[in-house]
């Protein structure tokens, strides 16, 4: 796979989740925050981070750098997911069902953020493990990394690529991304 260039895409950037840690040291107390960002361009780029420091904003400007080299293209195929999927990534365990046009996004937490930004308009999703959301939100980021292209399971099965999703309308909707 290609590597993304992040400057020549158009993206959005959210804070999922930040979280303090104190140290407690001989001289007092060392405050250290960590931020887990999303970017995403809404058209089949996403990309997670992770960011820590001493101040919030610092946190977040590393967690958006670590998400921009964590780039990943997700297979959407009008406005939907390819195939449905289940991925256990250690405790958290979630499941992506692709779901007909109108139905939006039915999941919550981080896995919402990251199938928005990702571009997904229609989408069933479950956490079935774990509740915390930098677990649910490395899950769904390797949920989408292993999800499949339409036109290349098409192209191995020797079929087209409406006969694998009927949902389907147009051949243009396949090579997009």
């Amino acid at each position: 796979m290609a590597k993304i260039n992040p400057d020549t895409l158009n993206l959005e950037e959210r804070v999922v989740r930040t979280n303090k840690c104190q140290k407690t040291t001989k001289g007092g107390r060392t405050m250290s925050w960590s931020a887990l960002v999303i970017v995403g361009d809404r058209d089949g780029h996403v990309g997670a981070g992770l960011g820590k420091a001493r101040a919030i904003p610092d946190a977040i400007r590393k967690g958006i750098e670590a998400a921009k080299k964590n780039m990943i293209e997700v297979p959407v195929v009008g406005g939907t997911l390819t195939h449905e999927i289940y991925v256990k990534e250690g405790a958290a365990r979630i499941m992506l069902k692709p779901a007909s046009e109108g139905t939006g996004i039915v999941a919550g937490s981080s896995m919402r953020t990251i199938l928005e930004l990702a571009g997904v308009h229609d989408v069933l999703g479950k956490s079935l493990g774990s509740n915390n959301s930098a677990n649910i939100c490395w899950a769904t980021f390797e949920a989408l990394k292993q999800m499949k292209r339409v036109d290349n399971v098409a192209h191995h099965r020797g079929k087209a690529a409406e006969e694998l999703c009927p949902w389907i309308t147009r051949v243009e909707e396949v090579s997009h991304g």
